[in-house]
C-alpha cells in the first residue's frame, strides 16, 4: 500500500488544523499503544516563529544538514536538485523536518525567503528544524511556517546530506510519513498506525471537556464553596466515565 493511500483526507486534515496541538495530544493518548507520557511529542523546547499562522498539519518529509561542513557541496553537488525532486514526488501537504548535525551549535539556516517560496510551491506548508531560520518576515509572507531553535543571519554551507530517512529533532525521532501537528506549544509526530482514529478521538475529547468540566467551572458564580466543589467533582466523574465508555481508558482527571 502506498503512503498516499494511507493518508487522511484533505477534509480530515483541515479539521485537525482547527485544534491546537495539546488537544490533538488529548485525543492521541486515548488511542495509542505508545507511551503517552514520553512518545510522539518534542522533548526539548522549540519555538514557533509564526504563531499568528496557527497550527500546521502535514506529513513528514525529512532532511539532514550540516551547515559547518563545506565538503558536502563537493561530495554530492547535485544533492540540492535530487532533494527537490524527492520532495516533489511525495504527496502533500508536507512538513520538512530537518536534523542539523551542527547541534548544539547553530551556524547557518536552510530556510529563508528563496527556499520558503520554492518548497511552498512544491507542496510544503512549513518546517520543523532543530537549527535556525532567517528572513522571518519573508518566510511568513510565503505562507511557510517554521518551528526552529533560533534565528540566524547566514546560511553557511547548507547542503542536503541525506533525506527520506529517520531524523532526530528536539529529542524526538521522526520518520517519513509521520503525521505532524505543530503550533506554539510544540509538535507531535504521529505514527501511521495512530492516524486513522486521531480525528475522532480529538473531536470526542474536546466535546467531552466542553460538556462536563468546563461548564461546571464557568457556571460556579453564586454557588457556595461546597456546591462548587461538589459540582466540579461530579463533572470530573462524568468526564472520566465518558472517556472510559468511549475508549475503555481512564480520563486525565
Amino acid at each position: 500500500m502506498s503512503s498516499s493511500s494511507r493518508h487522511l483526507t484533505h477534509s480530515d486534515l483541515l479539521q485537525l488544523k482547527r485544534w491546537n496541538t495539546p488537544t490533538i495530544y488529548n485525543g492521541w493518548e486515548q488511542i495509542t499503544r505508545h507511551n503517552a507520557g514520553a512518545d510522539a511529542f518534542n522533548i526539548e523546547e522549540t519555538r514557533d516563529f509564526m504563531p499568528q499562522m496557527g497550527p500546521m498539519v502535514g506529513y513528514a518529509v525529512t532532511l539532514v544538514i550540516e551547515p559547518s561542513n563545506a565538503a558536502h557541496r563537493q561530495t554530492n553537488p547535485n544533492a540540492g536538485a535530487e532533494f527537490r525532486r524527492y520532495i516533489a514526488s511525495v504527496p502533500g501537504p508536507k512538513i520538512i523536518v530537518v536534523q542539523d548535525l551542527d547541534k548544539p551549535r547553530v551556524l547557518g539556516s536552510a530556510w529563508g525567503e528563496v527556499s520558503a517560496n520554492m518548497f511552498r510551491a512544491l507542496g510544503c506548508v512549513g518546517t520543523i528544524t532543530d537549527g535556525a531560520i532567517r528572513d522571518l518576515d519573508e518566510m511568513t509572507n510565503a505562507g511557510f511556517k517554521a518551528l526552529a531553535r533560533r534565528l540566524c543571519v547566514g546560511h553557511a554551507f547548507v547542503h542536503p546530506v541525506r533525506w527520506g530517512c529517520e531524523v532526530e529533532v528536539f529529542g524526538r525521532t521522526v520518520k517519513p510519513d509521520d503525521l505532524i501537528h505543530a503550533d506554539k506549544h510544540g509538535f507531535m509526530a504521529i505514527p501511521p498506525e495512530d492516524q486513522p482514529k486521531l480525528l475522532e478521538a480529538a473531536r470526542f475529547m474536546d466535546a467531552n471537556e466542553c460538556a462536563t468540566v468546563i461548564p461546571a467551572a464557568r457556571n460556579g458564580a453564586g454557588q457556595s464553596t461546597d456546591e462548587l466543589v461538589a459540582n466540579l467533582e461530579a463533572s470530573i466523574t462524568q468526564f472520566s466515565a465518558n472517556v472510559k465508555s468511549q475508549f475503555s481508558r481512564q480520563g486525565e482527571w
